[in-house]
């Protein structure tokens, strides 16, 4: 089974390695979506959802909303900042039953990038 939360937070950044328009400081009101593969514990849960929600905002959220990326990521592309955010959560997330599956970041309604377990 699959579970997903979504989160949404607002940041600035500038891709220093690009040429085009985005090279400029600029700002987005970011999606996220932290999805988790797993099985029903004993409470027939995945993983709690306030749980989930709460280690999202301590790890990502508080991290990332309103700031300028490029001071924690570098080069702050769609796809590091997914990556930095597997990073941040993977450990948290892996249990018994379930963990991380994939990350999807949206930085705009129509583009987004998804990062799977796969991947790495």
């Amino acid at each position: 089974m699959l579970l997903s939360k979504d989160f949404k937070f607002d940041a600035a950044h500038n891709l220093i390695h690009y040429h085009g328009k985005c090279e400029k400081l600029h700002g987005h009101t970011y999606k996220l979506r932290v999805v988790i593969e797993g099985v029903p514990d004993s409470e027939g849960m995945i993983i709690d959802f306030c749980e989930l929600r709460d280690i999202v905002k301590a790890k990502v959220i508080s991290r990332l909303d309103h700031v300028y990326i490029n001071e924690i990521i570098s080069q702050p592309s769609a796809e590091n900042i997914a990556l930095w955010i597997w990073n941040e959560l993977n450990n948290d997330l892996v249990r018994s039953n379930c963990s991380l599956y994939e990350i999807h970041v949206w930085e705009t309604d129509t583009s987004c990038v998804i990062l799977r377990r796969s991947d790495l």
